[in-house]
């Protein structure tokens, strides 16, 4: 069965984005960007809400931008045509390989993984994965720790009232003083 994980960067007291919705500090050095070219590899399909979606757009033509250096053509290389799924109530259309979701995300899930198919169902968007969080549905959780506090935002973690238990199955020190952890939720 194909697992599910849900994959971002976060600041170190436990935000994808601060207060007033910025994630510069996400900037990937080389070292953190050649990480995320690895990881997108080895996904089949990628889950994400609108503003991932619309933050993610660039993409979609970015191999058209002579400025792009190697690795941002890679990477554009590999997400283009990867299968996207949007959930959004206020989008009636979206771009390149992908398309809305009819559903919420459970049922998605459960309908990608009834389906043959290679690669990780991933998912983009703390809301996103609140959703499936709380479903029971994600099997790993990998957070691209920076070294930064932002003091508020949009929690990395779903705030739920059941305990999840996870298993560290990865950790990571990259250039940037940025770490990378990799957990397995126990089941």
């Amino acid at each position: 069965m194909r697992s599910v994980t849900y994959s971002m960067s976060v600041s170190l007291d436990g935000y994808i984005v601060g207060p007033d919705g910025g994630f510069d500090w996400t900037a990937p050095d080389e070292d953190v960007f050649r990480f995320w070219i690895d990881e997108i590899r080895g996904v089949g399909v990628h889950l994400m809400g609108r503003r991932l979606y619309e933050t993610m757009l660039y993409w979609e033509t970015a191999d058209q931008d002579p400025s792009l250096d190697a690795a941002m053509l890679e990477w554009a290389a590999l997400w283009k045509p990867l299968p996207k799924v949007v959930f959004s109530t206020t989008l009636s259309a979206v771009q390149g390989h992908a398309r809305l979701a009819s559903g919420g995300p459970a049922e998605e899930i459960e309908r990608l993984r009834a389906e043959p198919g290679e690669g990780e169902i991933a998912i983009g968007g703390a809301t996103l994965a609140a959703e499936a969080a709380a479903a029971g549905l994600i099997d790993e959780y990998r957070a691209m720790v920076h070294p930064v506090l932002v003091g508020g935002g949009t929690p990395f973690f779903p705030r739920h009232e059941r305990r999840v238990d996870l298993e560290l199955v990865e950790t990571r020190t990259l250039s940037s003083r940025v770490v990378y952890l990799r957990h397995r939720v126990v089941r």
